[in-house]
């Protein structure tokens, strides 16, 4: 029941966001009240995921009691880069993040995580992620599809690091990779990724976390699409948002 509200408010937010942009990164504004430094602010929101995800590996009475370890090892793979390694590499800005975005992220992850967590050390059955699973088609495609979004993720990500030489600011226009047809490819990993997640995964805790990604990077891609436009002289008209050839 609890999962199953989560998701409709991701229907609500997924609307939302097409007229609210998130204010943090290119788009960060100090009307939303405190701001914080960029780095300590995605070390602190990304956190809370990995540690509660970290808790119910370590502690849930059925983690180990079937494979279910590989989903919270992806899990905890991703967000290991996304709390302890991306905050390190990104440059230092002058520019911040309000703290009503990092409080608003921190809740996000706990219930992800904690949906999701919970689900797996607690609720799924032992004989869901048994050795028949490791060959089933879902696990295989769905594995494939992390593993791939994960690449277009972590490549992208790169490529927007290497933007910058020490001390540098402002923005350039991405070039190579996906970056040739799409304004936004780290976004794309990332659905792929949990996209490819919750086929390995197959229960609702998480599809709604799948769901809830697409649900704030696809308008967040909008949102840096329209942004390349206005601010970056010649930024490329035949890039799509964020899905190649279609949007």
């Amino acid at each position: 029941m609890i999962t199953l509200v989560w998701i409709n408010i991701a229907v609500i937010v997924f609307i939302m966001m097409f007229y609210i942009t998130a204010p943090f990164g290119r788009h960060s504004s100090k009307k939303w009240g405190t701001m914080i430094n960029n780095k300590l602010g995605w070390f602190i929101m990304e956190l809370p995921s990995f540690l509660i995800m970290l808790y119910f590996l370590c502690f849930g009475s059925r983690s180990f009691q079937s494979y279910a370890w590989i989903l919270f090892a992806c899990w905890l793979l991703h967000y290991f880069n996304r709390s302890f390694i991306y905050p390190v590499r990104i440059k230092a800005t002058q520019k911040k993040m309000p703290l009503f975005i990092v409080f608003s992220a921190v809740f996000f992850n706990v219930v992800n995580a904690t949906l999701n967590g919970y689900y797996l050390s607690e609720l799924a059955p032992v004989n869901k992620y048994d050795s028949a699973w490791l060959t089933s088609i879902k696990f295989i495609i769905g594995a494939l599809l992390f593993i791939t979004g994960m690449f277009i993720n972590l490549r992208a990500d790169n490529i927007l690091i290497g933007l910058r030489k020490s001390g540098e600011t402002g923005y350039k226009i991405p070039k190579g990779f996906l970056f040739e047809c799409i304004a936004s490819p780290n976004l794309f990993g990332e659905i792929i990724e949990w996209a490819g997640f919750a086929l390995m995964a197959w229960n609702l805790p998480a599809a709604s976390f799948a769901i809830w990604t697409f649900a704030n990077l696809v308008p967040r891609a909008k949102n840096h699409y329209d942004w390349n436009h206005q601010h970056l002289q010649d930024y490329p008209q035949k890039r799509k948002v964020i899905f190649p050839f279609i949007y």
